[in-house]
């Protein structure tokens, strides 16, 4: 049954009259409720919209939308075009609700709401050309002050275009008079990038981003939209970025670099950015947990400590909410992290207590595991974590990969395999799991099965770079079939320019392949991208063939401060008889 307010309607047709609301003083059995006096509102008028209301919360939706909107004209009255709209868009109605917005906007050229209706109703019925004069219209009557942050919201405004070409274009013929203006220009080019990289023209994106930079060197948005772009393959991007970071950059933006620069392995560089943000900013906690997250995972762990703890408190005196919760779950994991590479496994568990975000709780109990197995209770470390609940398919998918790496943290390659087979037989669309499972058959010394399933990978998903790469090392690592690993190693790096871990595969099948001087320009630059033990090992090697011993010592000494329990470096180090 149909529910509605007498009394309510009554307040709001009072104030759509110009009249203060009606207030409800209690029951009145034989009143319904009257236009306040001196409202402008007579009884026709008042039926009129009362059976307009009526219809519009029936079936007769289309009668009760001519209804308001005929007396939102005769009235002039700005709420009542407005609920003419929303009558239509919930008859989802959306011929009409433009017909409404346009009416009103012509009884009132200058109201902003009446135009940015009319410009948001043609965007999401796809008329993006018509869409250019109400666009023109809205920055027109944006205060002055207000007009650049008008116009970096325009890219939001399009984001639901079916025609993304169509709507870059529409913005950037709206954004004529704006693009070259020095307080506008950044601005008005940076929404023009953002809608051509919507639309697939990085290229236009790039050269977007350059001309805003151009305009206003100090603006921020030419160089978000700059970050977006960054990529080995178009190095311009980057340029841009890094011209923006020589001139008093904001913290915030180098934290932006720096997850940037994180997302292309480049760990070195990201360190450094993290640092300067907070050498510029030193209560910005955000970069004091990624920078300790980072040093952590590379084994730095008292300056990461340091770090971590520093979050910590800053974070202490923040209001509770998500966001500090899953922050602090994250420090105290890597605060117990650092306690349990130091073998300190009480004050690793008394870290992992004080995690209270359920969301985190795999990754708590992850880490307990991990204490227990190096504790050598292996078998009550699968139990903690095979008792995490499952809610979704996703859950159980990430339990069983906690075993895995478990399984394999701890050597314990046959019974890892054996796991990873099962969740293969039930998924065997997972390019992930298949890969997995061909890098615990290497770890076995089973290379037909391993090169079987990786041959497997490249046909069912043929860009899995991993699988390339994979194997291409693992014929340079046994010393077998060169030529054909270099080409597996090149195609891999088609796939991603730059990645640090193939490029030192490359380095290393050029070694096995005699080239040494070509290897040593490879893993110098992979090293300098990327610090990593395993690349540590490789060109400390080939300094050490070459006859630059203490440059390899001192290579190999940095890759044992960095996880001296590596197996590749510890492998090189044993083979070679050599004490870093």
């Amino acid at each position: 049954m149909m529910r509605f307010s007498l009394v309510a309607l009554a307040a709001l047709l009072a104030a759509c009259a110009g009249g203060a609301p009606v207030k409800a003083q209690g029951p009145r059995p034989s009143v319904i409720a009257a236009a306040p006096s001196g409202s402008g509102m007579d009884a026709e008028l008042f039926y009129q919209l009362l059976l307009g209301e009526l219809n519009a919360r029936t079936d007769e939706s289309g009668a009760g939308f001519a209804l308001i909107l005929d007396a939102a004209r005769k009235t002039g009255d700005a709420t009542l075009y407005q609920r003419a709209v929303e009558v239509a868009f919930q008859a989802r109605n959306g011929e009409a609700a433009l017909q409404a917005a346009r009416a009103w906007k012509q009884a009132a050229p200058q109201s902003r709401e009446a135009n940015r209706y009319v410009l948001q109703i043609l965007v999401a019925l796809n008329r993006i050309p018509e869409s250019v004069e109400p666009l023109k219209t809205e920055i027109a009557l944006a205060d002055p002050k207000d007009r650049p942050a008008v116009i970096a919201s325009l890219a939001r405004n399009y984001a639901r275009a079916a025609d993304k070409k169509q709507a870059a274009a529409a913005v950037e013929q709206a954004l004529a008079d704006y693009l070259d203006k020095p307080d506008t220009g950044a601005a008005a080019w940076s929404s023009v990038g953002r809608l051509r990289l919507a639309a697939g023209d990085t290229a236009g994106a790039l050269d977007a981003a350059r001309r805003g930079q151009a305009i206003g060197p100090k603006a921020e948005g030419p160089v978000l939209l700059a970050l977006e772009l960054m990529d080995p393959k178009q190095p311009q991007a980057e340029a841009l970025v890094r011209g923006y970071m020589q001139s008093q950059p904001l913290p915030e933006m180098r934290m932006a670099y720096a997850r940037a620069l994180l997302d292309a392995q480049r760990h070195s560089e990201a360190l450094a950015q993290l640092k300067a943000a907070t050498g510029e900013r030193p209560d910005l906690a955000e970069a004091w947990l990624a920078q300790g997250t980072l040093l952590v995972q590379d084994n730095h762990l008292a300056e990461g400590e340091v770090a971590v703890r520093k979050y910590i408190d800053l974070m202490q005196a923040q209001p509770a909410g998500e966001d500090k919760s899953r922050g602090l779950a994250q420090a105290y994991l890597s605060m117990a992290q650092i306690a349990e590479r130091r073998r300190d496994f009480p004050a690793a568990t008394a870290w992992l207590d004080r995690i209270e975000n359920s969301q985190d709780l795999l990754q708590a109990q992850n880490r307990r595991a991990s204490i227990l197995a190096r504790q050598g209770k292996m078998d009550e470390a699968r139990k903690l974590l095979r008792a995490l609940p499952e809610r979704t398919p996703a859950d159980a998918r990430m339990k069983t990969m906690a075993e895995v790496q478990l399984l394999r943290d701890n050597k314990q390659y046959k019974a890892a395999y054996d796991l990873l087979a099962q969740a293969v037989t039930s998924d065997p669309a997972d390019s992930d799991l298949l890969y997995d499972q061909a890098m615990l058959a290497e770890k076995m010394g089973d290379f037909d099965q391993m090169e079987k399933l990786l041959r497997q990978l490249m046909v069912k998903k043929p860009d899995y770079h991993h699988a390339y790469n994979a194997l291409g090392f693992s014929l340079a690592e046994r010393n077998v079939r060169l030529p054909e690993a270099k080409q597996l190693i090149q195609k891999a790096l088609e796939y991603a320019p730059g990645d640090p871990f193939i490029t030192d595969s490359l380095g290393w099948v050029e070694y096995r392949m005699g080239n040494k001087a070509e290897a040593l320009r490879i893993l110098q630059a992979a090293y300098k991208d990327r610090p990593d033990p395993e690349i540590a090992a490789h060109l400390g090697e080939v300094l050490w063939s070459i006859g630059q011993r203490e440059q390899a010592q001192a290579i190999w000494r940095e890759g044992m401060l960095l996880n001296a329990e590596n197996e590749t470096l510890v492998e090189t180090l044993k083979r070679l008889k050599v004490k870093p």
